[in-house]
C-alpha cells in the first residue's frame, strides 16, 4: 500500500485520537455498523481530498466498511493531524497523502495521486480535486458517478462552473445540508475558531472589539461565541440581509474601512477573496490581530501586506508572524492566514461532525445507489438523507419529539380549510 505521511511512528498516538472521537460520533458509527453489513460501496473507487483529522479518519473507515477503495488526501497544506494520518496507513489500511505543512508542490502532488487511483466516487473540501480533474483529466471526469462537497467555499467555485457550462459530473452541496451548515458551519466553526485564536495566541477576549467578516452561518457562530465570552462584536457584510440580520441581533455593523479603526481582533469568514486589503491595515491599531477560518487563505491580501510591510518576523510565537507597516504600527498574522481552528487546534468537535460526516456516507452511498440517473449539476442533499441523520442525532441525545396526528397532516395538505 502506497502512503504518504509524516512519520509512522505516530500512529500509536492518532489510533487513540481516532477511538476518542468515534465516541461521540454515535450516528456514524450505527452507519458503519450497517455499511459493513450491506457493502452498498462495493468495488467503487473513491477519492476523497479532506482535513484530514480524527473524525474524517472515522468518516473514511465508515466508507471503507462500505466496500469503498477510497484513497484521502489533505484539503489544505496546514490541517492534517500528521498522527492521525500515521494511523490510518498503519492500523486502518488506508492509503493517505498528507503532511501538516506540506509545500504547495506536495500539496498538489497528493492531490494528484488521489485523482490517479481512478475514481468513480469523490469528496472535497474546497473542490480542489474536483477543479483539478476537470482540468488535467478528462478521461476519469467522463467516469465520476457523483462528487460531495463539504465546504462553503467549494460549493461557490462548483456553482460558478455550473453556471460557465464548466461541470462535468453530478455534485452534491452536503454544504448546503441543514444537518450540515445549521449545526457544523454555526456551532462547530463558532467554537472551533475561538479554540484555534485562544491557542495561537492566549489573548483574553472579554473586552476586546472583535471584528467579523462575513455573516453567514459560520460568522454566526463565531460572533455568537465571541459574544459569549466578553467580546464587543462588530460585523461587516456586503450582503443588506445579512447585514440586516446582524444588526438585529444587537451587533454593531459598518463598513471593513470603518471596523479597521477600532478592532482588536479581525476574523474573516467569508469564502470570499481579499476581504481585508492593506487599505484597512492601515487603518489598524498597534498590536492588532488578524486571522482567518474561510478554507482558502484569500480572504487576507497576504501578499498586499508582506509588500507594504518595512519588516516582518515569522514565529514571534507558534502560528503568529509580525508585521511593522510603514507607519510603524505591528500587525499579527495567524498560521499564514490558513483556516485558523485547524492550522492551530483541532477543527470542529466529534459530535457536531458526527452529523456532517452522517450525511456524506449517506450521500455517497445515494449517489450510487443513483449512478447514471442524476442531472449534471449542483444538487442538494436528499431530504430523507437529512430527516435519517437529524432524527438519530435526537435519539443519540436522550431527545424525543412530538409526531404529527392524522388530522394535523390532514390540514397541512390540504386548503379547504379556511376561518
Amino acid at each position: 500500500m502506497e502512503f504518504d505521511v509524516k512519520d509512522l511512528g505516530l500512529a500509536e498516538e492518532g489510533k487513540r485520537r481516532i477511538e476518542w472521537a468515534d465516541r461521540d460520533m454515535p450516528v456514524l458509527a450505527k452507519i458503519r455498523e450497517r455499511f459493513s453489513k450491506e457493502k452498498p460501496l462495493a468495488g467503487k473507487k473513491m477519492s476523497a481530498c479532506l482535513h484530514v483529522t480524527a473524525e474524517t479518519a472515522n468518516l473514511v473507515r465508515t466508507l471503507k466498511a462500505g466496500g469503498a477503495d477510497i484513497v484521502l488526501c489533505a484539503s489544505n497544506p496546514l490541517s492534517t493531524q500528521d498522527d492521525v494520518a500515521a494511523a490510518l496507513a498503519k492500523y486502518y489500511d488506508i492509503p493517505v497523502f498528507a503532511i501538516k505543512g506540506e509545500d504547495r508542490e506536495t500539496y498538489y502532488a497528493h492531490i494528484k495521486r488521489c485523482i490517479e487511483h481512478g475514481p468513480v466516487v469523490t469528496m472535497d473540501d474546497g473542490a480542489d480535486l474536483v477543479s483539478n480533474i476537470h482540468a488535467d483529466y478528462p478521461e476519469i471526469a467522463e467516469q465520476v458517478l457523483g462528487s460531495m462537497e463539504e465546504t462553503t467555499t467549494g460549493v461557490i467555485r462548483l456553482r460558478a462552473m455550473e453556471r460557465d457550462g464548466a461541470l462535468k459530473f453530478p455534485v452534491i452541496a452536503v454544504n448546503d445540508a441543514e444537518t450540515k451548515n445549521l449545526f457544523d458551519n454555526r456551532y462547530g466553526t463558532g467554537q472551533s475558531t475561538i479554540d484555534g485564536i485562544i491557542r495561537a495566541t492566549d489573548i483574553l477576549l472579554a473586552g476586546k472589539k472583535v471584528v467579523v467578516a462575513g455573516y453567514g452561518w459560520c460568522g454566526k457562530g463565531f460572533a455568537m461565541r465571541a459574544k459569549g465570552m466578553g467580546a464587543n462584536v462588530i460585523v461587516t457584510e456586503v450582503n443588506p440581509i445579512r447585514a440586516l440580520e446582524a444588526a438585529m441581533d444587537g451587533y454593531r455593523v459598518m463598513p471593513m474601512i470603518d471596523a479597521a479603526k477600532e478592532g482588536d481582533l479581525f476574523c474573516t469568514l467569508t469564502g470570499n477573496y481579499h476581504v481585508i486589503r492593506p487599505e484597512h491595515m492601515l487603518e489598524m491599531k498597534d498590536g492588532a490581530i488578524l486571522a482567518n477560518s474561510g478554507h482558502f487563505n484569500v480572504e487576507i491580501d497576504i501578499d498586499g501586506l508582506r509588500k507594504m510591510a518595512v519588516s516582518e518576523r515569522k514565529g514571534v510565537r507558534e502560528f503568529v508572524d509580525e508585521f511593522t507597516l510603514p507607519n510603524g504600527r505591528r500587525i499579527y498574522l495567524l498560521a499564514e492566514g490558513r483556516l485558523i481552528n485547524l492550522a492551530a487546534a483541532e477543527g470542529h468537535p466529534a459530535s457536531v461532525m458526527d452529523m456532517s460526516f452522517a450525511t456524506q456516507a449517506l450521500t455517497a452511498e445515494w449517489v450510487v445507489k443513483n449512478a447514471g440517473k442524476l442531472e449534471v449539476k449542483v444538487h442538494r442533499v436528499p431530504k430523507h438523507v437529512e430527516d435519517w441523520v437529524s432524527t438519530l442525532k435526537l435519539e443519540t441525545m436522550g431527545i424525543s419529539i412530538d409526531e404529527l396526528t392524522p388530522e394535523q397532516k390532514k390540514y397541512l395538505s390540504s386548503w379547504d380549510i379556511g376561518t
